[in-house]
């Protein structure tokens, strides 16, 4: 039911935040990383020990203007390669523990892209946005040189963004720090290894190069991991080539170019079935079998096994009982005995369920290959005008099957061309700029799912699948067969494109007495065109509009003002409007979309903060409050677009109190509404046994799937899954002599794991540990995650499933690390 999902349709307050704790790890040459910055006058501001953790370096992936965080009026932060390495991230939501506003729920155990501000975000790469990401493959993090966390909607110059916000990637550079080219190669190799036969090879080389008398950097990294899991049927495979060049065709032009190839090989991860609180709080399992339907014998069953057998294992409501209701207090034993026994388990016990089971199966897969490319042509010379040209391209493919009855193919890829040109000033009266950007971004799409026999129950975790449980897949149909489509059609199948031909315009009025204004406006026209194949399609799947072809347009912008107090503070204000293009998946549009015109929508934002550094630079904090919500609740993809109303408050502070000692810190607040559930009253979902409360035996029912209606009123409109409070902590302390360690806290809230808050998921906290020694060329880490063994859990698609499956998070667990440099 995702895509069902896959486009749903029409018809504080104040607090403070407890900061700080340890991180540091300054030694020679790998760890020290030292943020270097060219002050205004001149001069170069070091802070050594910071590992890159200060806001001081100029960023343009907030507006696009060259400012640092401090001086940037909105909620964003910047995780350094360092920070990375020194506290063993090596997921995103590892994030969490570095930047406020980033918890993420689990979309099946893929960390593809950031819930920010209770809602998912953007991954872009370089400042450019790539195809939607929400679990079609982990985005790779080891390949970044650093990565910024945008809070909110991107700025016009960076186009149509989702509500919450965005990870932008900087790669590895070609260049040293000052820009030039480095003197001679240099490179570093990594090897891995950890709990659960973690496999981790990593390797990267950088330096200068001359064809002929043209002289370039250059950056090549690559990473190979074939790795174990502790979840059973779990393994991963991914490889990862990135590689950047620069050259200076003239001292006024210069081109950088390069690209970035992934082949991810892994599974998606549902977690557990058969949900109970007591399942959460004790371990206590509903074990039994579901009554077979493979018919054939052929090991699985099939949509035409199902539907001639039981019409569907799935039921809305009771009407089939006689009952008028979809509400899940309707459902009743007798009613489930009188008319679905079908749903009945056979051989009904209970166990303690190890979190090592869950719905993955043997045979399951998620393979995926994306390859980005971008050249960027920059034109700068001593005057006031500069003008750069980026051309950027994205793809993906994706094939995605689990046993319990969903898969998915996407193929699709986007194409980008952005002229940026600014012009600066600068007198007496301040610093001004100026920027002007058109664009045109063309997306292909094909996309096609099968959710409609999906049963996350039937499976009994702690035997496994067997041909009762186990689901034909479309994928896996022989589609040249008379009838295949009937008996395993997709749920969908579509293919088109879409055409977005923008203007925008930015300026930055940076005046002398400490006043700044941020102002800028974008308008995009896209032109869409969407059909289904409806020969690949189940029967009961077809769609009323088959095709449409057609164009809309949508205004954004964005409005800010900041000013320097004495003592290094800056409180600022923002508002905007963005627009957001409603896709799902696969990057695609569906036909009914385009028809009714019902494809953008937009965000409006309201922020405001103070923040400051002080300390010679060395103390850098900062606090904003905020409200953003989407103008027409309408339009949403519950899988990666929904229309939310957020409020809350992000707080962090980092500290580099010496060479050797770095402190960081951040609280977060967070209120995500559900807009759609909020104004309509209800919202469809998947019941789980704490929804059906006047069902007194669960076993009569988890051989299919009880759905309908949930009631929303007052709390339950809450977006499930996102606690209210977060706290992290990190700290790291060098000695001189090459032994650094390294820790970080995360405090999170207990929350409710599906919309009707029938489950409740405990809070935690969660320490990560880690100790490295470097002698000479040599760096030796070891790192501990959840140290303390802390039993927690993730909501897994909590608007939809989440009352249904939850996936148990890791135990403890040991990696170590070897490099050496050279």
């Amino acid at each position: 039911m995702r895509d069902m999902i896959r486009y749903t349709t029409r018809k504080s307050a104040f607090a403070a935040a407890a900061l700080l704790c340890c991180t540091a790890m300054t030694s020679p040459a790998f760890a020290q990383a030292a943020a270097d910055e060219t002050g205004e006058d001149g001069k170069d501001i070091v802070v050594t020990g910071s590992l890159g953790a200060l806001p001081i370096e100029n960023v343009g992936t907030v507006f696009g203007f060259d400012k640092t965080l401090v001086e940037t009026p909105r909620s964003a932060s910047s995780i350094s390669a360092e920070q990375m390495e020194r506290f063993g991230i090596t997921d995103i939501y590892d994030l969490v523990a570095q930047a406020p506003g980033t918890f993420t729920n689990s979309f099946f155990g893929v960390g593809g892209a950031l819930d920010i501000r209770g809602t998912p975000g953007e991954v872009y790469y370089r400042g450019m946005r790539r195809l939607d990401n929400p679990g079609n493959y982990p985005t790779p993090i080891g390949a970044s040189e650093r990565i910024d966390i945008v809070r909110g909607p991107s700025s016009p110059i960076f186009g149509p963004s989702k509500t919450g916000g965005y990870m932008n990637f900087v790669p590895k550079s070609a260049r040293a720090q000052g820009g030039s080219y480095l003197s001679s190669p240099e490179g570093e190799i990594t090897y891995t290894g950890g709990s659960w036969s973690k496999n981790d090879l990593k390797a990267e080389i950088r330096g200068p190069g001359k064809l002929g008398t043209q002289e370039f950097g250059y950056s090549v990294f690559a990473e190979i991991e074939d790795s174990g899991s502790y979840y059973d049927n779990v393994s991963t495979r991914n490889d990862v080539l990135q590689a950047s060049f620069d050259t200076d065709i003239t001292p006024n032009l210069r081109l950088e170019f390069g690209g970035m190839y992934q082949n991810y090989r892994g599974v998606q991860n549902g977690g557990w079935n058969r949900v109970t609180q007591d399942l959460i709080d004790n371990g206590t399992y509903i074990t039994g079998n579901a009554q077979s339907l493979d018919s054939n014998g052929d090991g699985v069953m099939s949509a035409g096994e199902i539907r001639s057998q039981v019409g569907s294992l799935a039921v809305y409501g009771t009407y089939g009982c006689g009952g008028g209701s979809a509400t899940p207090e309707a459902f009743t034993d007798a009613c489930l005995t009188s008319a679905y026994p079908e749903l009945a388990l056979q051989n009904v016990g209970t166990a303690k369920l190890s979190r090592k089971k869950t719905l993955t199966g043997e045979n399951d897969r998620l393979d995926n290959k994306a390859t980005t490319l971008y050249a960027d042509l920059i034109f700068k010379d001593d005057g006031p005008f500069q003008i750069k040209n980026q051309m950027f391209y994205d793809s993906y493919e994706n094939i995605n099957e689990n046993a319990y009855g969903f898969s998915q193919f996407h193929d699709s890829y986007t194409f980008e061309n952005k002229i940026v040109a600014q012009y600066d000033l600068e007198t007496d009266a301040g610093k001004f700029s100026v920027q002007v950007s058109p664009s045109i971004r063309y997306t292909n799409f094909e996309h096609a799912d099968d959710f409609t026999f999906e049963y996350f129950n039937r499976v009994d975790l702690t035997q496994g699948y067997t041909p009762a449980s186990n689901r034909l897949l479309s994928t896996k149909c022989d589609f040249s067969q008379a009838g295949a489509a009937s008996d395993c059609g997709y749920s969908n199948y579509v293919k088109g494109s879409y055409t977005d031909t923008s203007l925008a315009g930015l300026v930055d009025l940076d005046f002398a007495f400490g006043l700044d204004i941020t102002a800028g406006a974008r308008y995009d026209h896209i032109k869409a065109k969407s059909h289904y194949l409806t020969q690949y399609m189940l029967p009961e799947t077809q769609p009323d509009v088959t095709s449409a072809s057609g164009s809309d347009g949508a205004w954004s912008w964005t409005a800010s003002a900041s000013y320097k107090l004495p003592f290094g503070i800056i409180p600022y204000v923002t508002i905007s409007r963005q627009s957001t293009m409603i896709v799902g998946q696969g990057a695609e549009v569906y036909a009914e979309a385009i028809a009714d015109k019902t494809f953008i929508s937009a965000t409006k934002l309201k922020e405001a903060g103070i923040k400051g550094s002080f300390l010679d630079d060395r103390l850098y904090a900062a606090v904003s409050v905020y409200q953003q919500e989407r103008t027409d609740y309408n339009r949403q993809s519950i899988t990666v677009n929904q229309a939310v109303k957020t409020k809350g408050l992000e707080a962090e502070a980092r500290w580099s109190v010496d060479d050797h000692l770095l402190l960081t810190g951040a609280y977060t607040r967070t209120k995500v509404t559900n807009i759609t559930a909020a104004t309509t009253g209800s919202l469809f979902g998947f019941y789980g046994a704490g929804d059906l409360t006047n069902i007194t035996d669960q076993s009569l029912w988890f051989g299919g799937q009880l759905q309908g209606s949930y009631p929303i009123t007052g709390s339950t409109s809450r977006r499930a899954g996102i606690p209210t409070n977060l706290y992290s902590l990190t700290g790291t302390y060098a000695f001189d002599m090459g032994l650094a360690v390294a820790a970080s806290v995360v405090k999170v809230d207990s929350t409710y794991s599906g919309q009707y808050q029938s489950i409740k998921l405990p809070g935690y906290t969660k320490l990560d540990v880690s100790v490295s020694y470097e002698t000479g060329p040599w760096l030796l880490r070891a790192v501990v995650k959840n140290a303390t063994n802390e039993k927690y859990f993730r909501a897994n698609f909590p608007d939809i499933f989440g009352a249904t499956i939850v996936l148990p998070e890791l135990p403890r667990s040991f990696q170590g690390s070897v490099t050496y440099k050279f």
